[in-house]
């Protein structure tokens, strides 16, 4: 398969859809509390994202049950959503994706549920700053292995397992297009980046190993040590050979009182 360069009408749709997913992340980030349950959270988003005039992206694509992929403390991705609440000290993934004027909107973020231990939000600062690490290497005349290289660095020099069987991907019409984004790998090798791509990066970073087990309902990915596992997601797009990032940790923010312009080199 060949890599789909985008126009720039058509990544300014696919901004509008990167934007319904945050704004779902951040009307769920208010809610994430101890006691509530994950397909509580997985209604909510259902409802918001239909509100909006769009389809939920994830809801049957190859077969998956729910809205939101919600994946809490060991479990790297892909957890399906339940009815076991949330305790104070968990963290939960939640990756969510919408179809809106034909393009695909996919990110993702780790919430921390009440309190947690210094290492576990030392965990995901690391993580979450390795995510704009590989940001930064999105540009035209580097290559998808800058990338990778970029986000295994970061982490792995804080002692972390960067998870190999899960990578990034490109994003448009469908949600997984080429190129494949690992969140490991070589500076200089794989395909170069060109003018119009849109990629997915997401690092997902495991605070033990990188080795990863399947449970056996066909999708959810845990760490093989049981030790926690942190994901975050953002839409990038290569526009006048600089990443831009469509999609936004803000609304997020602004739900839980946090200031942060983490997002401003990767704005227009």
């Amino acid at each position: 398969m060949s890599m789909i360069i985008k126009s720039r009408e058509e990544i300014e749709l696919m901004r509008e859809s990167a934007l319904l997913v945050s704004k779902t992340l951040g009307m769920l980030a208010s809610r994430i509390k101890p006691g509530v349950t994950s397909l509580e959270l997985d209604k909510l988003a259902e409802e918001f994202i239909r509100d909006h005039n769009a389809i939920p992206g994830f809801l049957g694509m190859y077969n998956f049950p729910n809205t939101l992929c919600m994946s809490p403390n060991a479990q790297v991705v892909h957890g399906i959503p339940n009815n076991t609440p949330l305790e104070s000290g968990d963290i939960i993934s939640i990756d969510c994706g919408v179809l809106k004027n034909e393009f695909y909107g996919d990110h993702a973020y780790t919430f921390e549920v009440g309190e947690v231990s210094e290492d576990v939000k030392r965990l995901l600062e690391v993580s979450k700053a390795s995510l704009y690490k590989g940001i930064e290497q999105c540009k035209v005349g580097n290559r998808i292995g800058d990338i990778g290289y970029a986000i295994q660095k970061h982490c792995e020099d804080a002692g972390y397992g960067v998870v190999r069987e899960l990578v990034g991907h490109g994003l448009g019409k469908t949600l997984h297009e080429d190129p494949q984004v690992p969140n490991y790998g070589k500076r200089g090798r794989g395909k170069k980046i060109v003018e119009g791509l849109v990629l997915a990066i997401e690092p997902m970073i495991n605070m033990g190993t990188k080795r990863t087990r399947f449970l056996k309902d066909g999708w959810t990915v845990l760490t093989k040590d049981n030790k926690p596992s942190a994901h975050f997601e953002h839409d990038v797009a290569v526009i006048d050979g600089e990443p831009e990032i469509l999609s936004t940790f803000d609304y997020i923010y602004e739900a839980l009182g946090i200031t942060s312009d983490e997002e401003k080199p990767f704005k227009k």
